[in-house]
Parts: C-alpha cells; sequence; structure tokens
C-alpha cells in the first residue's frame, strides 16, 4: 500500500483542486453568467446533468446515477491498475490524474446533481463546450495513459531486423 501513496495523494490533490475552482465559481458567478478573460476565453457557470459534450443531459436524472456508478467502477479499476503498475511512474501518475478527476465529478453529482463546467473557449460564435479541471485532469490521464501504452508496446515488441531463427 505504500507504494500507492503518492498516486492516492496526487488523485486527492486533484479532485481537491477541483473542487476549490468549482466553489470560487459557485461563489462568485451567476449561473449562465460569463466573465471575458481573453478574446477566446471566457469563465462561466453552468451545471452539466450529462458527460462529456453533454452527452445524455436531456434525460430525467437517472443519468446522474448510472454516470457516478460507472466512475466507482472504472476508479476501482484504475486503482488495481496502479497498483499493478505501482513499480512505474508515468502510468500510475495518469491513472491518478483519471481518478482525482472522476472523484471530482463524482462530487457534483451528489451535491449538486450536475457537473459544474466553467472553462469555455470559443473562437467568434463557434465555442467548445464548457469543462472543468476535473475534465482537463482526466483528458490528461487518458493522454499519459495511451502514450505509457504505446511506449510499453514498443518496448516490448520484437525487433524486425533481429535474425528470425527457423
Amino acid at each position: 500500500m505504500r507504494a500507492l501513496a503518492p498516486w492516492l495523494i496526487a488523485a486527492i490533490v486533484v479532485a481537491a483542486l477541483d473542487q476549490l475552482t468549482k466553489q470560487l465559481v459557485l461563489a462568485n458567478l451567476d449561473y449562465g453568467q460569463a466573465i471575458p478573460v481573453t478574446s477566446f476565453f471566457d469563465l462561466v457557470l453552468v451545471y452539466n446533468p450529462g458527460a462529456a459534450f453533454s452527452f445524455l443531459a436531456e434525460h430525467s436524472g437517472w443519468q446522474r446515477w448510472f454516470f457516478t456508478a460507472l466512475a466507482v467502477v472504472i476508479c476501482g479499476w484504475l486503482l488495481r491498475l496502479m497498483y499493478q503498475h505501482r513499480a512505474e511512474k508515468l502510468l500510475p501518475l495518469a491513472f491518478a490524474m483519471i481518478i482525482g478527476g472522476a472523484v471530482g465529478n463524482v462530487i457534483d453529482r451528489l451535491i449538486h446533481s450536475a457537473v459544474v463546467d466553467f472553462l469555455y473557449f470559443h473562437a467568434g460564435r463557434y465555442g467548445w463546450p464548457a469543462f472543468n479541471l476535473a475534465d482537463s485532469a482526466i483528458t490528461v490521464g487518458v493522454v499519459l495513459m495511451l502514450w505509457g501504452q504505446f511506449r510499453h508496446d514498443r518496448r516490448n515488441a520484437p525487433d524486425p531486423t533481429a535474425e528470425n531463427p527457423s
């Protein structure tokens, strides 16, 4: 368990920072309010009862429990993977970021019945759906996980230039 401590702390830090930023937004913005920061970035306060890109957001509320249960199952699986890769650095960090982000969004679903989003990037009238720190951590964690997996596969792949004894 000691080998997992740094990664579990990293997950807790991600979830705590996510919740801190959301509390700051909730304390300072009204729902739907936007504060322009740059010509392409606004701070906004919106709620997303669905998943990424508001997937299933228009449903009656069952998705709150579905996405909460899904996050719990995925976090359990990632904790198992974290233990299996405890001697490494990249993959446990990736898992910790995903777990921390998932926990941050689950807390929102339990408290607000939806995820609090507040980062909105746009170009003119075209914009990316608002997101939050937890979403960013999950995205970075998935990218690191994929990168770590591709690096691992390359290291363990047979050398195509080596002679093949027949």
